[in-house]
């Protein structure tokens, strides 16, 4: 549709025109209502989950940043503190592996004379499927006893968590790859072949270079998913590797913590930040591929 109304519009065109952009925006509103909820909480001085008179008042003294010193140890309890350290080790490191292998595996099941692709490429992203409960399990299992042997399981480490993580990342990264390997000119890998370039050198200073949007943009949504994901690491994992999501369930299961306010906002903040990233690329993307104007 296009942005402006035509002046030769009907009535009833003016009328949907007008209703489409209305319902849009409810429906936004219904969305971003429960984060618009959260920032302001946040910053409560009290111990409580509701807005208090001072903050209705907009009195100063009912706003205070204690809940974000909480979440760096100012009461002495660095749980939380700790849990995101751990976050941002597993998270990064599940990203690394998610981004290698995805993008390998895309390249290779865009080729045409691999036989099976569409069954491969079913099984790949499988785990955005198959509910994550079901998963974790299956996870968990193969984790503690692989193979039969328990004396080689990796429940309990950080290699563990890293590898599932990174398993429920590898989809997101193989459709974002694949998409931008859909308009990649292959004549131009040719090409580079017969100025005697060889495989690895093609890849990294022609293919690369095109295809690094989507790459950077998969890789963005394994962040995010190891990042927030906490089903698997309570299955997977130990005390040891108890993560920032793995706190915010236990501060809601049994402190009642006002903390998750804090957590909370920071969360969107990140979120926000890599989403703004990830359409920053996609319309790179475009320009690259000659979809957008420059």
């Amino acid at each position: 549709m296009a942005s402006k109304l035509p002046p030769y519009a009907t009535t009833g065109q003016r009328i949907w025109f007008y209703t489409f952009r209305v319902l849009c925006g409810l429906v936004f509103f219904y969305l971003i209502f429960p984060i618009l909820i959260i920032i302001p909480l946040s910053f409560n001085a009290e111990n409580f989950f509701t807005f208090t008179p001072a903050m209705l008042r907009l009195d100063p003294e009912g706003y205070s940043l204690k809940h974000y010193q909480d979440f760096l140890g100012a009461n002495g309890d660095y749980s939380w503190l700790q849990a995101f350290t751990n976050s941002l080790i597993i998270a990064p490191l599940a990203t690394l592996l998610a981004v290698s292998l995805g993008t390998l595996a895309a390249i290779g099941l865009t080729q045409p004379h691999v036989p099976f692709r569409k069954q491969i490429t079913a099984l790949l992203i499988s785990p955005m499927i198959v509910p994550l409960i079901i998963t974790s399990a299956g996870m968990f299992f193969f984790y503690s006893r692989p193979f039969g042997y328990s004396e080689l399981g990796l429940q309990g480490t950080f290699a563990g968590v890293v590898l599932a993580h990174a398993a429920l990342g590898i989809p997101f990264v193989i459709i974002t790859v694949t998409a931008t390997l859909s308009s990649f000119d292959n004549s131009l890998t040719r090409a580079a072949a017969n100025m005697g370039a060889d495989p690895v050198t093609t890849f990294f200073r022609v293919q690369m270079p095109l295809i690094l949007p989507g790459v950077i943009s998969g890789g963005l949504f394994a962040f995010i998913t190891s990042f927030d994901e906490v089903v698997v690491v309570l299955l997977v994992g130990s005390a040891g590797q108890k993560t920032l999501p793995w706190q915010m369930f236990i501060g809601l299961r049994e402190q009642i913590s006002p903390t998750i306010l804090a957590v909370a906002t920071i969360l969107v903040v990140i979120s926000i930040a890599l989403l703004t990233t990830v359409e920053l690329l996609r319309r790179r993307s475009e320009r690259l591929r000659g979809m957008s104007p420059g």
